[in-house]
């Protein structure tokens, strides 16, 4: 959701690649009508966590436009969103397979005709979604090389046109990270800091974007959090759940600005996440853990000692955790029994 660990918030960012919050008469969309509508439907079912019918969108869009890789792209978002929303395993086979393949297509659809913005962004998507996943992943190389891919053809979009706000969205959200990330070797003459331009730039996206409007306002929740400005987190948090209340992609981010600014709100917010996932008893119980953890901490900043230790029983509570929550939790549930241990005494 945190952020300073958080090139995989790449994760409620680079990993929605897409998304749509609203469209004004500045914004690009697809030429095709339909594609535009399918891909506007489908956004809509992930950022509100509907994972079968935005798959049944995009599988409808690759079926009738097998010749455009969108429906590839975002077959794999849609995967990598939901394996993200609930703490689960990824499909890497099917994922990797699907990227590939729109990879494979948007450099065929490029080469045919490089003069087509709309071919230099589908491969910025496409390199912007395996940067993503690489990083998920831990193959940090690979990660970075298709990231400054990415950044190189929304760079190229943005010369064809300054105003395809399509890709100020991605290229935002790198350039704020990459020199967050790299900022300790600003004294090298080759390493820029481009923060202030990344938020210039997704900015812009807000108002102007179309498809990724969700992405630019993660991406800007995220690096205000980053940046200690909280109360402005908060702002841009409640301005996208006005329009989305149901999403937990944008209640993360409010819960964690709140931590800062009113941990009471904060606690609530996390208990909203908690408490929306259908059937949490029958989950693999990571998203539980960490969502009673973060709670605990809350509680223990207050004073209440009592909530935090309820807490901290109930997550040492879980028996048989599958390996792969082992290694996502890392070393949580070692700092859960030294929050208890504290609370105790």
């Amino acid at each position: 959701m945190q952020v300073t660990g958080h090139l995989v918030r790449y994760s409620k960012i680079f990993i929605l690649f897409l998304l749509t919050f609203y469209v004004n008469i500045y914004s690009q969309e697809y030429p095709d009508g339909a594609v535009n509508s399918l891909l506007k439907s489908g956004i809509d079912d992930i950022i509100n966590q509907n994972y079968p019918q935005a798959k049944s969108e995009f599988e409808k869009l690759n079926s009738k436009y097998p010749d455009l890789p969108f429906g590839k792209i975002y077959l794999a978002a849609t995967e990598i969103a939901r394996s993200y929303d609930y703490g689960e395993e990824y499909n890497g086979e099917l994922i990797s397979k699907y990227l590939n393949s729109a990879k494979d297509q948007s450099e065929r659809l490029l080469y045919r005709n490089p003069e087509d913005i709309w071919n230099h962004y589908f491969i910025g998507l496409t390199e912007g979604y395996i940067s993503y996943y690489e990083g998920l992943n831990g193959s940090w190389l690979t990660s970075l090389k298709e990231g400054i891919n990415s950044a190189s053809n929304f760079e190229e979009c943005l010369k064809r046109n300054p105003d395809f706000f399509e890709a100020y969205s991605g290229l935002g959200t790198y350039k704020y990270w990459k020199s967050a990330k790299t900022k300790f070797l600003s004294w090298l003459p080759f390493v820029h800091d481009d923060r202030a331009e990344g938020i210039y730039y997704l900015e812009k996206a807000i108002d102007k974007s179309s498809y990724n409007t969700y992405l630019a306002l993660n991406s800007l929740i995220w690096i205000y959090i980053d940046k200690k400005n909280f109360d402005n987190a908060v702002r841009i948090s409640e301005k996208a759940l006005h329009e989305y209340p149901k999403s937990r992609f944008f209640k993360w981010g409010l819960a964690r600005a709140y931590e800062d600014v009113n941990r009471s709100k904060a606690i609530n917010r996390y208990f909203e996440i908690l408490n929306s996932y259908p059937n949490i008893n029958s989950m693999n119980h990571y998203n539980e853990i960490v969502l009673k953890h973060l709670i605990a901490q809350q509680y223990e900043k207050m004073g209440d000692k009592m909530k935090a230790l309820k807490l901290c029983n109930e997550i040492l509570a879980i028996k048989n955790l599958s390996e792969f929550v082992k290694n996502k939790l890392g070393d949580r549930l070692d700092r859960v029994k030294e929050l208890r241990s504290r609370v105790v005494q």
